[in-house]
């Protein structure tokens, strides 16, 4: 065989080197031996087999080479490898020539070789013997496949218990996290519903907040208004009184309407001042008394406006107040109807007394 161009890339000498050794050991080897084969049959047909086998492989590659030759780069590449396919073709012909010859001298062989074993096997008992062994052979190859097998499927039912082994902890782990997650719930729903409660809590205090705020204004004016009353009994009264401390020098003038009206006037105010104070001290403990039972359920009942009910004590003490107050004051026009004369000595005795 002509050399291999050195003008050929590396991939295709590789490929045209193997084709080659392919070749050789297709002449040389394989087709000698099943020339020289004479038994038994089944080792005939594994060698005849084999051979086929290659056969088929070198024609593939022997294709695969020849539509590798329109990839070359150059005009003279493409004309060698072409030369080379051709040169493998004219082999693959010449190599299923000589394996139909050695297939051929092989039956012939073997047949000549059953002829004079069957002769041989009439003559004496040692060919008998030499076949018992052949068939002892047989049955232990036999035998030996066997044990081939049930071990593959041994080791195929070992892996098959590991794989089910790995299924079985996986859902072990799946369990054990479904746990975990149903205990992340539970402890969740625990914060929700001590978040509500602590909600509820303080809008509660919220609302305590609210009721001591007006508890505490109540009380500030309460405060403000017995402070403004001791003033004024204090001041407002006692100026009044050093004011007219003159008065007491006057003649009786209890035959003037005038000067009456305007003594009279001045009790009536003094008068009203009293009642107001104390009208206004009755309401604000009052509305003490209100807030203070109203607390209890401030903790239970959402934020409403004061109903009619928690109303009607308050409006109760209001009205008796000022009742009380129109009763007991009389106006006055009646208090100069009703007040007798008085002496000029018994109003100067008064206002002495009262300086």
């Amino acid at each position: 065989m002509a050399p291999i161009p050195s003008t050929l890339d590396e991939t295709t000498k590789n490929r045209v080197e193997s084709l080659d050794r392919r070749r050789k050991d297709l002449s040389e080897f394989q087709i000698q031996r099943l020339r020289t084969c004479t038994g038994p049959l089944p080792v005939q047909q594994q060698y005849a087999a084999e051979l086929r086998e290659d056969l088929d492989g070198f024609a593939r590659q022997v294709e695969s080479l020849d539509v590798a030759v329109d990839d070359q780069r150059t005009e003279r590449d493409r004309r060698e490898l072409r030369r080379i396919v051709e040169e493998f073709r004219a082999a693959l012909v010449s190599l299923k020539k000589d394996t139909r010859a050695a297939l051929l001298a092989s039956k012939r062989a073997i047949d000549s070789k059953q002829v004079s074993n069957r002769d041989e096997l009439l003559r004496s008992s040692a060919v008998r013997e030499k076949q018992d062994l052949n068939e002892k052979v047989t049955e232990d190859a036999l035998m030996k496949a066997n044990t081939d097998v049930t071990e593959a499927l041994q080791r195929t039912l070992t892996l098959m218990q590991g794989e089910l082994e790995k299924s079985v902890l996986s859902t072990q782990l799946l369990d054990s996290s479904t746990a975990a997650l149903r205990s992340t719930l539970s402890t969740h729903d625990v914060l929700d519903g001590l978040l509500t409660t602590s909600k509820h809590l303080i809008t509660a205090l919220e609302k305590s907040d609210w009721l001591d705020r007006m508890l505490v204004l109540a009380g500030l004016v309460f405060f403000v208004l017995t402070v403004a009353f001791i003033l004024k009994q204090r001041l407002v009264d006692r100026s009044l009184r050093i004011a007219f401390w003159w008065t007491r020098f006057l003649p009786d003038f209890s035959s003037d309407a005038g000067l009456l009206y305007t003594e009279e006037g001045k009790r009536a105010v003094s008068s009203a001042v009293s009642s107001v104070v104390a009208t206004t001290s009755a309401v604000a403990g009052s509305v003490a008394a209100v807030t203070a039972s109203a607390t209890p359920s401030a903790f239970n009942e959402t934020t409403s406006p004061p109903s009619s009910a928690s109303q009607t004590p308050l409006l109760d003490t209001l009205s008796t107040s000022l009742l009380s107050t129109d009763l007991s004051e009389p106006t006055p026009d009646l208090a100069l109807s009703q007040t007798p004369p008085a002496s000029s000595s018994m109003t100067d005795s008064g206002v002495h007394d009262e300086l």
